[in-house]
């Protein structure tokens, strides 16, 4: 590990500080647009000066790391060398040049929304021992049909019950098969993302490019939260934007209380880890199961509906894009924990919103390599370069009442 901060040291020095003239600045504009509460001053510093202390910051953290080290908080020393690197990519990127950070921060929290939603879906569900990769399929048809009955209500609050009842049928179906059925987990979840795929394909085609008055749902507006939303910097980005990023986090506190600091979590975890020594203590493990899935399937249907209802405001074919697969990674990444799912899921947003800043500086770097970056550091974490991912025991495994 220090080795790796050291590399990032020579890294910031040898490609970003050589490459900048000493008289240049770099301005990051800290409010994001559209936003008149919680404003600060835009932060305007001299590039090449900024850059030689971040280099020196990495430089001292590698030499630390090297002779004494840092125990258990050696992962985090990376992470923060790793953001340290970040900084200064972004501020030699942009030298001479002004780049809105704070609308970049904005960006990647939304980004990372269905993603980490998507992760916590997959979570519930195999912490209980049941596969889900049917979680693209949930937040597709939940996206179409949030869009369909939120145009016909125009009322927002009925689309979003609608897509989660839609999400949650199909988590039915999905538990029905694996659990009842002990069809193979990874088949049914495909099944399902391949209906998916055609239903929504077949009826936006049919009734909503046709009759548009069908795909205008309305929008979740923003909802700034008194006293919170006036902090500077993080004001604006966490607690003056959508609502479906509060129920993220709302999400979070309660699926890391409720699985590491309940009975019901115990119980839950335990029949992912070993069911038969579960079912011998008296817990009833299908009716677990069947809970966890369709518990699932609820997480699954708020994600779907934030495309609709909480950003783009219209369904297109294929809207979700992959982000159910993407935030099955963030749940690896994350080992299976709440917290975990959800720094990855910011990994994920924030590798995105760079991505199309990039396009928009034009940068001589492609954007796609940044949107790479993430998967790569995926690898490496699985590959166990940093810590081998650690799934629940008995996951993907049938079980067999005796």
């Amino acid at each position: 590990m220090g080795i790796i901060e050291l590399l990032i040291s020579l890294l910031i020095f040898l490609v970003f500080v050589r490459t900048v003239a000493p008289d240049v600045v770099t301005t990051f504009v800290m409010t994001p647009g559209g936003i008149d509460i919680g404003t600060i001053g835009d932060w305007i510093l001299p590039s090449r000066l900024t850059l030689i202390i971040l280099g020196v910051l990495c430089l001292l953290i590698s030499i630390f790391q090297l002779i004494k080290g840092f125990g258990r908080g050696t992962n985090g020393m990376v992470g923060l060398c790793a953001l340290l690197l970040i900084f200064g990519f972004l501020t030699w990127q942009a030298s001479d040049r002004s780049l809105n950070l704070a609308g970049m921060l904005t960006s990647a929290v939304l980004l990372a929304v269905p993603i980490t939603l998507g992760a916590f879906s997959g979570l519930i569900s195999e912490r209980a021992g049941v596969i889900n990769i049917a979680i693209e399929g949930m937040m597709l048809m939940a996206s179409m049909v949030g869009a369909l009955i939120g145009s016909i209500t125009q009322n927002a609050w009925v689309g979003l019950l609608g897509a989660i009842g839609a999400a949650v049928l199909l988590a039915l179906i999905h538990a029905v098969l694996s659990i009842k059925y002990k069809i193979n987990q990874v088949i049914s979840g495909t099944v399902i993302n391949i209906f998916s795929a055609g239903m929504t394909a077949f009826i936006s085609q049919k009734f909503l490019q046709t009759n548009q008055a069908l795909n205008r749902p309305p929008l979740f507006p923003r909802v700034p939260i008194p006293g919170l939303a006036h902090i500077p910097v993080v004001g604006p980005i966490l607690f003056n934007t959508n609502m479906f990023v509060y129920l993220m986090f709302a999400f979070l506190i309660i699926l890391q209380v409720a699985l590491f600091s309940t009975r019901w979590g115990l119980r839950h975890r335990a029949v992912g880890e070993h069911p038969k020594a579960a079912d011998t203590l008296g817990i009833n493990v299908i009716r677990t199961r069947y809970t966890a899935v369709l518990l699932s399937g609820i997480v699954a249907g708020v994600a779907g509906a934030f495309f609709t209802l909480g950003s783009v405001g219209r369904f297109d074919e294929g809207i979700t894009a992959g982000k159910g697969f993407i935030g099955l990674a963030a749940m690896i990444f994350g080992n299976w924990n709440p917290i975990g799912s959800l720094g990855a899921g910011l990994l994920f947003g924030f590798a995105d919103a760079i991505g199309s800043k990039l396009s928009l500086l034009g940068s001589k770097i492609p954007a796609q390599f940044m949107a790479m970056a993430p998967y790569l550091i995926t690898m490496i974490v699985l590959a166990g370069f940093i810590g081998r991912g650690q799934a629940p025991a008995a996951d993907g495994e049938p079980y067999d009442k005796e």
